[in-house]
């Protein structure tokens, strides 16, 4: 289990728009709803992405290691979806439980820390990329595509950085920033399919967040962000990321006008993430029409920080509520063409960043503590094999 307090993404809490509790007459695994309607690209209701195994922007297919028919990678891999996990690197090579579901199960790896500036740039000007370029390496050893995480964000920073924030101008902190993104971007060029190039850079009430960014820079170092990424590393595909966007609402409207906004400046953004950290005590977000929203701007999206967090302990109708919401979740994607990833934010309970953060709440993840597989890892099993059973599309 992780030691440390702050293990994936924001310690903040997500506030999703409160609903009915989920309840046992959702439908479970099998039973989806959603994928039985068209896709509104028409044709088969499974959307499909790229050819499967072919990543984009000019990055060589990896080697595929031979896995098991049943893995998510291989029942995946018809419908051209990449799926991926969040990995903690101190537990590869240590924990062989860990280490095994890692390499077989997915096809795309993210950071849950490394890459993120408090562990790569620990000091001013001295870098620590031993952390990343293991996670790296385990990813070419398993056939596997990197989801970069992530280059500017509010959290994680260096305490050399925050100390020194107030007395820096504004030229000073963009030169610092830049630096900071183009060193590390430079450093993996040719090894990261996607970058996190901004993380949650709006509040919920879909204002600016009022951060150490945009006190000193606005909103314009959002688009400096982007291109200077995309300077150090012209092939890799450059995303904005954030949590409860997948909800209608001012944090999403803001987040579909900025994105309108960079492309109508030329600036090299490629893709939106949704985190899509998902709680049973919330409503279900429509993040299929939200998604399918971004995607009819001509960008990709993902599921970038995937789970199912309920109340402990877990009762039968908070179960098959996780079940649905899984279910939902990774259909959701399936029926947007252009989204082309969908990773979870960790592999065991024992490692989620959920209870640490929401007390009480935890079973977030598709294994437990003793690394067995749980119900919800067969609804995403399931609900693969369905969309590989339907026809496929292609672009």
């Amino acid at each position: 289990m992780a030691t440390a307090p702050v293990t994936t993404t924001s310690p903040t809490p997500r506030r999703h728009r409160r609903a009915i509790v989920l309840g046992a007459g959702i439908a479970v695994v099998g039973l989806v709803a959603a994928p039985l309607a068209a896709s509104a690209h028409g044709g088969s209701p499974w959307g499909h992405h790229a050819v499967p195994g072919a990543p984009s922007h000019g990055h060589k297919p990896p080697t595929q290691p031979t896995t098991g028919d049943d893995t998510l990678r291989s029942l995946a891999a018809p419908s051209g979806l990449r799926i991926g996990a969040a990995i903690n690197t101190d537990k590869l090579g240590t924990d062989d439980a860990y280490t095994t579901i890692a390499g077989e199960q997915f096809s795309t790896v993210s950071p849950e820390n490394v890459m993120k500036w408090d562990t790569i740039e620990p000091t001013q000007g001295t870098y620590n990329f031993a952390p990343a370029d293991k996670l790296v390496a385990f990813a070419q050893q398993h056939g596997q595509l990197v989801r970069g995480h992530t280059l500017v964000w509010h959290n994680q920073l260096p305490s050399w950085l925050t100390a020194e924030a107030d007395s820096l101008t504004a030229d000073q902190l963009r030169a610092i920033l830049k630096k900071h993104i183009q060193t590390e971007v430079k450093h993996f060029k040719g090894k990261i399919w996607q970058w996190d190039v901004v993380n949650e850079a709006f509040a919920d009430d879909g204002t600016l967040r009022d951060d150490i960014w945009s006190q000193k820079l606005g909103d314009s170092y959002i688009a400096d962000a982007f291109r200077w990424a995309h300077e150090a590393d012209p092939k890799a595909k450059l995303f904005y990321n954030d949590y409860n966007i997948e909800y209608t609402g001012a944090k999403s409207e803001a987040v579909y006008a900025m994105v309108k906004k960079l492309q109508a400046q030329g600036v090299p953004i490629d893709g939106v993430g949704f985190q899509d950290h998902l709680d049973t005590q919330y409503g279900t977000p429509n993040l299929q029409e939200t998604m399918q929203k971004f995607a009819d701007l001509g960008l990709d999206t993902a599921v970038t920080e995937a789970d199912v967090r309920t109340t402990l302990p877990v009762t039968t109708v908070e179960q098959t509520a996780q079940n649905s919401m899984w279910s939902q979740s990774l259909s959701a994607c399936l029926l947007v063409k252009r989204c082309i990833s969908f990773t979870v934010w960790g592999i065991d309970d024992g490692s989620s960043w959920v209870p640490s953060t929401f007390e009480g709440e935890g079973a977030a993840l598709l294994w437990d503590d003793d690394f067995q597989p749980k119900a919800q890892f067969g609804v995403l099993q399931q609900t693969l094999e369905l969309a590989a059973g339907a026809p496929r599309r292609t672009r």
